[in-house]
């Protein structure tokens, strides 16, 4: 049992917290994660170069870093709720610091794979705790509502941003810095961190699923190694048959396992609510066909134009813009229309988008690629902060901890998983363009060898071309850009159609009885 003398310690050490410090180190800390995870996309063709890199292995700096991510979130809320907030996000903190040292020094792309997951479990460490830290500070009323309200637009400003960002560090630095910058970042975050935070647990804490944590992350893991393999290995070699099959099978053990456990990590008796999977659903939905452009967009608009890095980042503007915009727009909506016809409306902006985008994409004209991703940006928007407030509303007050959990889960889960299923598509509609519409002559096939075009759509034309003539290497380096066009296009075709399936299945799930509610509401009245 705490004295009375260590309640008293911690409730000066309480008053004096300054709760605008906390929220704002917090917000900062929050918005590091989220220019980590999208500034990395621009520089993607540099880090090709630097070391020669194939496609696949240029995917896994994104995958292997949001698979780590994903798969710590749920176990590191838990971890902070035992162990203080504090305490887990200036260790958060630490192993981030590290992470990125390795990624900045990285001799191989495999070490900087490496590096990239371990950045992503310090990364889960520092989201939890961080939002933990907000939630224990503003407990209720307008405080409450204005720091999150702060929150959400520091991360609405550092996803805007973070192309550009990327874009000038990358270009005027090196690809490096992108991680070698976050090392005084961190060091005065931790600095300002350990004066200002208040350390907080929750005092009955749950058990920690490690067993559970572990299936999840190995078989997402094992799921997004056979998509990202299947333009090398084949869809139905026996590598990507065993892979899958692993993915399948830990699935089945992990859903097991939480059916049995008193504490599950995930309450599989929620999946029971149509509403609550629906909105499940709407977030994976934006995440795989929205969210995930944020990766494909830069690598587009540096192979299909043959823009700079700084370009490129500017070149992403609009859709960041609008992804600003979107919000106003949806809560605009949101006082007329039932928040799941919401969900379903803005699925289907993001289809439209898409759609649009991809009929375009290949005319190599960059202002109709941009209407495409103002659409896109917009139904992003709309979605961005409707979809959590859908699954919050679905869950009882003692487990939105858990239900934010699932929230994010889902969403970084959808884009790793994206990032498979649609670089799978890219590669091989790519793949298929450049072969139909390359003649293949001696010359040309003695210039093709087996990872020419892999390192092509990695970004790494000019290195992928140097050895030939001049002239050969003009001609293989416009037939790549137009396949690279070609592959995009179809990579945004299968978005845009899984957009508008999700759309329907939220309709379906939860958007129909609505609609009869609100018709039973107005006809009572």
């Amino acid at each position: 049992m705490s004295s009375p003398v260590s309640h008293r310690a911690r409730a000066a050490q309480t008053a004096r917290a300054r709760p605008a410090f906390v929220l704002a180190i917090a917000s900062a800390t929050c918005a590091l994660i989220v220019l980590d995870t999208n500034v990395v996309a621009v520089s993607l063709p540099s880090i090709a170069r630097s070391f020669q890199a194939s496609f696949a292995e240029v995917e896994w700096v994104v995958s292997a870093y949001m698979v780590a991510f994903a798969s710590c979130l749920l176990p590191a809320g838990a971890l902070a709720d035992r162990v203080g907030r504090k305490r887990m996000l200036l260790a958060g903190l630490a192993v981030f610091f590290l992470a990125s040292l390795g990624c900045g020094v990285a001799p191989t792309a495999l070490a900087l794979n490496v590096a990239r997951a371990v950045k992503g479990v310090g990364a889960a460490m520092l989201l939890t705790a961080a939002l933990a830290v907000i939630a224990n500070t503003f407990h209720d009323g307008p405080a409450r509502v204005r720091a999150w309200a702060v929150w959400g637009t520091c991360m609405g400003v550092a996803t805007t941003i973070a192309p550009l960002v990327g874009g000038v560090i990358t270009q005027w630095l090196g690809w490096r810095w992108i991680f070698l910058l976050n090392l005084p970042v961190c060091a005065v975050l931790g600095w300002c961190a350990s004066r200002e935070f208040v350390e907080s647990r929750n005092p009955a804490p749950g058990p920690l699923d490690a067993a559970g944590s572990l299936l999840f992350g190995l078989a997402l893991a094992s799921g997004i190694w056979a998509l990202i393999e299947v333009p090398s290995n084949g869809l139905v070699s026996w590598a990507t048959g065993a892979r899958l099959a692993t993915c399948v099978l830990l699935s089945g053990v992990f859903v097991g396992l939480q059916r049995r456990r008193a504490h599950a990590m995930v309450d599989l008796a929620l999946f029971r609510q149509p509403r609550f999977v629906a909105a499940v659903l709407a977030m994976f939905g934006y995440a795989a066909c929205a969210q995930v452009m944020m990766t494909f967009l830069p690598l587009y608009l540096q192979n299909a134009f043959g823009l700079p890095a700084v370009a490129a980042g500017l070149g992403m503007l609009p859709f960041a813009l609008a992804m600003v915009v979107g919000p106003y727009i949806g809560a605009a909506l949101g006082r007329r229309i039932p928040p799941m016809i919401l969900l379903s409306i803005g699925l289907l902006l993001i289809a439209l988008g898409n759609l649009l985008t991809a009929l375009v994409a290949s005319g190599e004209r960059y202002a109709w690629v941009a209407c495409g991703m103002i659409v896109t940006g917009l139904g992003a928007g709309v979605l961005n902060g409707d979809t959590q407030k859908a699954i919050m509303a679905c869950v009882p007050p003692e487990r939105t901890g858990m239900a934010s959990g699932i929230s994010t889960t889902t969403r970084f889960t959808a884009i790793v998983t994206s990032v498979g299923v649609l670089g799978a598509v890219l590669a091989a509609r790519t793949q298929t363009a450049f072969l139909t519409g390359t003649p293949l002559t001696l010359p040309v096939r003695a210039a093709l060898d087996a990872g020419f075009l892999s390192r092509v759509m990695a970004g790494d034309a000019a290195q992928a071309t140097e050895h030939l003539a001049p002239a050969l290497r003009v001609m293989l380096t416009t037939a790549a850009r137009a396949s690279f066009a070609d592959g995009f296009a179809a990579a945004l075709g299968v978005a845009a159609i899984v957009a508008a399936l999700v759309a329907a299945g939220v309709w379906l799930l939860a958007g129909r009885e609505e609609v009869a509610r609100v018709r039973g509401v107005v006809s009572e009245g």
